[in-house]
Parts: structure tokens; C-alpha cells; sequence
């Protein structure tokens, strides 16, 4: 319950030992396991992104112990486990690490399976207690297990037990998000004066807006993060009156324009050709923060910026 309450995942890292693909040595590295993945750094026991190299992730791998892991593997210890993905079938396809004692190896091996089934493991934990069943239609999809209704309103924050009070609670703070929206148009002159000025500036003072990036350079700066889970926004070089995402997910980078739709003298900015509209470049990168929708996964981390 005190890892699923947190409103980031609780960040494990420590060294770990990791056998080289298709070699019979192995490598000591320092790993950082994040709710985006487990990842080991390139330079001693730095946490910064570009030294970062992204390992491996739990949406389709799960996490074993290893038997005679030094007699069968050449582990430096017997406190091996290994990460296999769902659909492998050769054990030369195994991600395997080995830690240096039983408690390190614990700690590692609880928290990922916190990562990957903490949802599921809180529902079963409190069904026994439960009064009221939950109904079918409040069932949570796989993608959301790892979401937590929360209610932040009083002094202490708690977890919404109810299925209806969060249903009502999630249409509350739509309707809510909407009303802000309007409110950044109506605030300041009539809707063309706002339409002019605040969508084409408010996004200039962002960390995630870089300006005028060409594709090339994009690239360059997101492979220097270490390709792990990165995103930036950049003006289009091609149209002057577009602009682009650039995201990078399992290690692929990726280029989405952002178009603008001209609705009734209104402005509006789209990802997925006008379907999703949103009034400035904010309001569209914090809603795909919290929604994948049409792109391979949600915004997680902005891409610094690197002083060459």
C-alpha cells in the first residue's frame, strides 16, 4: 500500500552483476529500476539520463530466480534471477543478474514484481475486507493497474476504496480540466487577442520546448540522453507554422507532427489529424502525460538540454 500511495515509483537502484549476451563473463554495473524500466549506468553511479542504457522492462517479462546459478551460469553468486520476456523460448534470450547477497537479491526481486503486478497484489489484499463487490463495469483495464484513485482534498491524503466515488471523482476533474481550459482563452481579451498570443508563446518557457531543433539534431540529443524514454517539442523545419514530437521508446526515436486546426476563428493544436484538440502546447503535452492515445506510450521525461 506505501508503494502504490507514492505518486512516483520508488526509485531501487544499487550494483548488480549482469552476464554478457552469448559470452560466459560477467560485468558489474549500477542499476536504477524506474516505473519506465530497469536501466544501468554507462559511468560509474551516475543517475543522469545520458548515462543511462536502458536493460529491460516488465510489460511482457517476468522475473525468476535462478537455480545453481554458479554452476550452471558461472555466477559470481548463487543469488541469481533473471528477466524473461513472455514470448522467449531459448534461455540464451535470458536477461540474467546475479547480486552479491540474499537481501539485495530479495529487495531487487520484490520491487519488481511491485512494478509489474502492485495493483493486483493491493486488490487482493483488501478483497477479503471488501463489503461491496465490485461491479464488472469498474473494472480497471491491464494498462491502468499501476493507477491508484487518490483524493488529495483533505488533510491526508487516502486511497478511494469506491468504484463510484472515483468514477465520479475522474469526471469531476475532467470537467474541471475543461473549465481551466477555457479560462486560459477567456482570461485574457476576447478570444482572438488570446488566440494571437498566449498558445503561440506559453510553451517558449517550457523545459520540453527546444525551439528551433532540426530532425538531425533531435536524434543527437535524445542518443546523448542514452535513448532511454525521452520526449521534446521542437518547431517543424518543413512548416513554419507546425510543430514536432520527438519521442524515443524502446530505444527507437520517433517524430510526430503537431498540426494546427483552425475551427471558427479558434485555434487548436492536434496530434492524431483534429480527432484530440487542445488551445495550446501545455494543455496537449499534459494530457498525453497522463493518456497515451494515438502515440506507442505516455510522456515521461523531457529531454535535457546538452551545452555542446
Amino acid at each position: 500500500q506505501t508503494f502504490l500511495k507514492s505518486s512516483t515509483c520508488p526509485e531501487i537502484h544499487g550494483h548488480l552483476h549482469v552476464k554478457e549476451q552469448s559470452k560466459k563473463s560477467w560485468k558489474k554495473f549500477y542499476f536504477v529500476l524506474r516505473r519506465s524500466g530497469l536501466y544501468f549506468s554507462t559511468k560509474g553511479t551516475s543517475k543522469e539520463p545520458r548515462h543511462l542504457q536502458f536493460f529491460a522492462d516488465f510489460a511482457d517479462s517476468d522475473i525468476y530466480t535462478v537455480l545453481s546459478a554458479k554452476k550452471a551460469h558461472g555466477a559470481p553468486t548463487e543469488f541469481a534471477f533473471c528477466v524473461k520476456a513472455t514470448k522467449c523460448s531459448s534461455s540464451r534470450d535470458l536477461k540474467l543478474l546475479c547480486a552479491d547477497d540474499e537481501q539485495t537479491k530479495t529487495c531487487w526481486i520484490t520491487a519488481m514484481r511491485l512494478l509489474k503486478f502492485g495493483m493486483q497484489l493491493y486488490q487482493n489484499f483488501i478483497q477479503p475486507h471488501q463489503k461491496q463487490k465490485v461491479s464488472p463495469m469498474f473494472q480497471r483495464s491491464i494498462s491502468e493497474n499501476s493507477l491508484v484513485a487518490m483524493d488529495f482534498s483533505g488533510q491526508k491524503t487516502r486511497v478511494i476504496e469506491n468504484p463510484s466515488e472515483a468514477l465520479s471523482v475522474a469526471v469531476e476533474e475532467g470537467l474541471s480540466w475543461r473549465r481551466k481550459s477555457c479560462h486560459r482563452l477567456s482570461g485574457h481579451g476576447s478570444p482572438s487577442s488570446a488566440q494571437s498570443s498566449i498558445p503561440n508563446l506559453i510553451h517558449l518557457a517550457q523545459p520540453w520546448f527546444h525551439g528551433k531543433l532540426s530532425r538531425e539534431e533531435a536524434q543527437h540529443l535524445i542518443t546523448q540522453q542514452g535513448l532511454i524514454d525521452v520526449f521534446l517539442l521542437r518547431d517543424s523545419q518543413s512548416n513554419p507554422k507546425t510543430f514536432v514530437l520527438s519521442l524515443c521508446h524502446m530505444q527507437k526515436i520517433k517524430h510526430f507532427q503537431i498540426l494546427p486546426v483552425d475551427d471558427e476563428g479558434e485555434l487548436f493544436y492536434t496530434l492524431d489529424d483534429g480527432h484530440t484538440r487542445f488551445t495550446d502546447l501545455i494543455q496537449l503535452v499534459e494530457f498525453y502525460q497522463l493518456n497515451r492515445g494515438t502515440l506507442p506510450c505516455r510522456l515521461k521525461h523531457h529531454c535535457i538540454r546538452i551545452t555542446l
